[in-house]
């Protein structure tokens, strides 16, 4: 069998289908600070704080994305992978959120540091966001090309007439027609509305992309465009990326390292073919064994049990001892360190307090 496991095959065959018809310490994750990369997130967390209660969304969390790389952040709905992002840019919304803890490096300055107009002069800039609903995202009652030539004199200090000759070339690099470039937004389709906040993103070439979600919305073929530009435009312009999704054929096809969040903290983090080949949480293999079998159409699913714990109420030790499998008395009491398993594979787990050897194959009470 080729580098990548039946896991990938498994994982990536349906975006292929598609495609051919369209963090021993709690800093184990934090990269040492060096050029090498263009994020680097330091024990960062964020709680929502109302008068009734606290919302626990992000949870020491570290994470480092070389430059040129993509990192996809997996995790179900709640996991507080879209707080993680907005923190990036400090759009963290105010008086309710709440960093409470952590450094955001990019570019090896502190954004949690920057003030107002410092935080203007990097979104959109040096760091740029997809998010995951084009409906949105868009100014219905402003041409499209108006909404990208916005970054483009704000950030570039050219005239109208100049950035908005540049939004066209914008829009015909993500393959949209420049003479449509004074067209509103509800004159475009799904796929191409997400076209458009494409190259508004892309339109200062910023060094770090965050896509949040970006296909969610779309109708598989049209993800598989959408994703396969990405991956040309990411390809060209040598900048760094930060996918989050569920779906794990796109982290096989897009992504270079993979970070595995749960309950606000990073369980599991590797290279792609750690994740993929040599699985060590057990949540990561919970959401392995929730694909479909393509081979097999009549197996049945294999979904964790149970739910996602509520943010406001989270369990004591590891958040995901009442769904695991492979649970002992010390899960609900210790939250786990996190194992070095390799140079480039961490994982937060009991199961490899006294051990590196890969303890998901002893299997568990089913």
């Amino acid at each position: 069998m080729d580098s990548m496991s039946r896991y990938v095959q498994k994982a990536a065959k349906v975006f292929d289908d598609a495609l051919a018809s369209e963090n021993k310490s709690d800093d184990a994750l934090a990269s040492e600070n060096t050029s090498d990369d263009v994020l680097r997130i330091e024990n960062l967390t964020v709680h929502y704080v109302s008068d009734d209660e606290t919302v626990y969304a992000v949870n020491n969390v570290n994470l480092s994305i070389p430059i040129g790389k993509t990192l996809g952040l997996v995790g179900e709905t709640g996991a507080g992978k879209t707080t993680t992002a907005l923190s990036i840019l400090n759009l963290i919304p105010e008086p309710q959120g709440r960093i409470i803890s952590g450094e955001v490096y990019l570019e090896g300055e502190d954004v949690l540091k920057m003030n107002t107009r410092q935080l203007q002069s990097i979104r959109g800039n040096s760091v740029a966001m997809i998010f995951q609903d084009p409906m949105t995202s868009l100014n219905p009652i402003k041409p499209v090309g108006d909404q990208v030539a916005e970054g483009i004199k704000l950030h570039r200090g050219t005239d109208k007439a100049q950035a908005l000759r540049y939004a066209a070339d914008m829009l015909e690099t993500v393959g949209i027609p420049r003479d449509r470039v004074m067209e509103y937004p509800h004159q475009f389709s799904g796929g191409m509305k997400q076209r458009v906040v494409i190259a508004i993103a892309l339109a200062c070439n910023p060094s770090l992309l965050i896509a949040d979600e970006p296909t969610t919305a779309l109708d598989v073929t049209i993800q598989a465009q959408v994703l396969q530009l990405i991956k040309e435009l990411k390809k060209n312009s040598k900048m760094s990326m930060l996918m989050i999704t569920h779906d794990l054929g796109i982290v096989a096809e897009i992504c270079d390292f993979v970070s595995i969040m749960y309950a606000g903290r990073v369980v599991e983090h590797g290279s792609l073919e750690d994740i993929f080949d040599n699985m060590r949480h057990p949540y990561t293999e919970g959401l392995f064994n929730s694909l479909p079998d393509l081979e097999n159409r009549k197996a049945e699913l294999k979904p964790i049990r149970g739910l996602m714990p509520d943010p406001t109420n989270l369990p004591s030790g590891c958040p995901f001892h009442p769904r695991c499998n492979y649970a002992k008395d010390e899960c609900s009491v210790d939250i786990p360190n996190v194992n070095h398993l390799s140079d480039t594979h961490i994982a937060r787990c009991h199961l490899y307090n006294n051990t590196q050897e890969n303890m998901l194959s002893m299997g568990g009470d089913e």
